[in-house]
């Protein structure tokens, strides 16, 4: 127990430190605390700050471009000279847009036309060659039935006068006979 009477103001001081050093901590911490809460307050302001100038700075930008746009729209019919500038401007312009739609529809016009044309020969050129391919069978058919009708009289008609031949030689050689006994 003596060591601890001996130490016990070791022990004190080691407390003051202790504590010190605690208060220190704390310290450090409160200020890094202070400095987050505020960057994220800066930040949160930055943020409405942005916010509240796009709401602003919208309507008056809009308010602008329209009073830009009817400027313009105005400037040339303030002054006869400059009004008559802009009505030949509009002509040109719809002269040229009508010229080019012309233009246009002529091409597709031509383009339809010779495609019929293509189409239309396409279609002339397969029908002569199916009533060539209709002629040349009918001619070979016609040509095989004529033979087939040739033959068919032919070989009853050789038939028949090789035995009207016969017959005549049979007729021939009994009226001979008959001649011959008369």
């Amino acid at each position: 127990m003596a060591e601890t009477k001996s130490n016990g103001s070791k022990s004190k001081t080691q407390a003051k430190r202790a504590t010190t050093e605690a208060k220190k901590s704390a310290a450090k911490t409160a200020k890094a605390s202070k400095r987050a809460a505020t960057k994220a307050a800066v930040a949160e302001k930055n943020q409405v700050q942005a916010a509240v100038e796009t709401a602003v700075d919208f309507p008056v930008g809009a308010v602008l471009a329209v009073s830009d746009r009817l400027s313009d729209l105005a400037e040339p019919w303030t002054d006869r000279s400059k009004a008559e500038r802009q009505i030949k401007s509009y002509r040109s312009n719809l002269r040229k847009s009508l010229k080019r739609t012309e233009r246009r529809g002529s091409t597709a016009r031509r383009r339809a036309i010779t495609e019929a044309r293509k189409t239309r020969n396409q279609v002339e050129r397969e029908a002569r060659k199916r009533q060539r391919d209709v002629e040349t069978t009918l001619k070979r058919n016609r040509n095989e039935v004529e033979q087939r009708v040739r033959r068919a009289i032919e070989v009853p008609t050789s038939r028949a006068q090789d035995l009207v031949g016969s017959a005549q030689g049979v007729v021939d050689s009994v009226s001979s006979q008959l001649t011959a006994l008369r």
